[in-house]
């Protein structure tokens, strides 16, 4: 199962594995409370789009498919986190205050797609 949770919410034992998917470690966010078990900035969206889809909705589709395009040259990290997910709990962390629109939320829907195709 994949999960998704703001790097400012309390960690619980059911979070399972915690992946940090932030390029930026979050502000304010101390290693020991954010009990992070890896922290995969390399899987996070490049800065330049990251800056262009400023979390604008409206801009949200066009952000997907361009990330989508991004992680298809980042399997190795994908792989791993496929891997993580059939072992158990994935939690991934971000620290986007909208929880609609995040790359951490494409990032499940793209793992999710590639899990279901195994």
């Amino acid at each position: 199962m994949i999960y998704l949770k703001r790097a400012y919410d309390a960690p619980s034992k059911d979070d399972g594995y915690r992946v940090l998917v932030d390029r930026i470690w979050p502000r304010g966010v101390s290693k020991e409370k954010a009990h992070i078990h890896s922290w995969l900035k390399e899987i996070a969206p490049s800065s330049e789009l990251r800056k262009w889809f400023g979390h604008d909705p409206e801009k949200w589709e066009e952000f997907r498919n361009r990330y989508y395009r991004e992680l298809e040259n980042r399997s190795e990290l994908v792989e791993q986190l496929v891997r993580k997910a059939g072992e158990g709990a994935l939690t991934l962390v971000f620290a986007a205050k909208n929880k609609s629109f995040n790359n951490a939320v494409a990032l499940k829907e793209y793992l999710e797609k590639r899990r279901s195709k195994e």
